[in-house]
């Protein structure tokens, strides 16, 4: 078939294999120092893998591929699950805690994870341990206590311009899109990340939603809200839950219906609130 999929320019690649990382569903791979497409059915032709290059070593062309196989790439990905689990069965008893800790994202802070919600890993139930923030330094030094709080910081303004917020919820056409950096932003996100307004909403037109509460597709929506207004760039911002894949798809897939060529990103933010590289 005649599709939409990556190709890789071998004498831009630096070999960094930033790509490779990025590439969630493993189509590709590093090999004698070079990132290879490895699995033309492992690619879903949405490009995860573009804003990762540093070289600009990757793009979209149009030819003969391979179907993206999506029940091939989530075998592999719950093979590839289960053989790490496996490791960690495995280990030593008196090496059980260490094991736990590597897995754990953040040196400050970790997550219990009890599997729940059906067994989707993204609705698995976690607490956070937030003790080291509670011990940093108090204004003008020390430890804050009981007895000596630390001094309340003023408190941050919010920054958004625009309602409502909720994609499902707002209009293709609003004066707030003339010229706007976009955000779209899974509704998580707000709450894991603690400098939500000040490091993402300032300066930017935000759109939230989560695909598994709405079980709505978005793509149509962004894109014609991409198209019709005079959008100057996109960013997404997403959790790194798997569920959270859906709205970076719809965002990508949308990007692609609107038919324009703009600047846009990825952002992921880790469960204890910590942004992924």
């Amino acid at each position: 078939m005649i599709r939409t999929i990556i190709k890789i320019d071998e004498e831009k690649c630096n070999g960094c294999g930033a790509c490779a990382q990025a590439c969630h569903e493993g189509a590709i791979q590093m090999i004698d120092g070079k990132a290879k497409l490895v699995r033309e059915d492992y690619c879903d032709g949405l490009g995860n893998c573009l804003p990762a290059c540093p070289t600009g070593a990757i793009s979209f062309e149009e030819r003969e591929a391979a179907a993206y196989d999506e029940a091939a790439v989530l075998a592999a990905q719950a093979a590839a699950g289960n053989a790490a689990g496996a490791e960690d069965v495995h280990a030593p008893a008196h090496d059980a805690h260490a094991v736990h800790e590597a897995h754990a994202h953040g040196a400050q802070a970790h997550a219990h994870a009890h599997h729940a919600g059906g067994g989707c890993p993204g609705a698995a139930m976690r607490s956070i341990d937030r003790s080291a923030q509670a011990a940093a330094p108090a204004a003008g030094g020390g430890v804050a206590t009981a007895d000596t709080p630390q001094v309340a910081a003023a408190p941050m303004p919010s920054q958004l311009v625009n309602w409502p917020v909720q994609i499902k919820l707002a209009p293709i056409n609003a004066p707030y899109f003339d010229g706007a950096n976009l955000l779209i932003a899974a509704d998580c996100c707000a709450y894991a990340y603690a400098n939500f307004h000040a490091d993402f909403i300032k300066n930017k037109v935000c759109l939230i939603g989560c695909p598994k509460l709405d079980d709505i597709d978005y793509s149509e929506k962004l894109a014609a809200i991409i198209e019709q207004n005079d959008i100057k760039s996109v960013h997404i911002l997403r959790m790194e839950v798997p569920c959270c894949g859906g709205l970076e798809a719809m965002a990508k897939n949308a990007l692609q219906q609107s038919g324009k060529f703009i600047p846009w990103q990825v952002t992921t933010i880790s469960l204890d609130g910590q942004i992924l590289e």
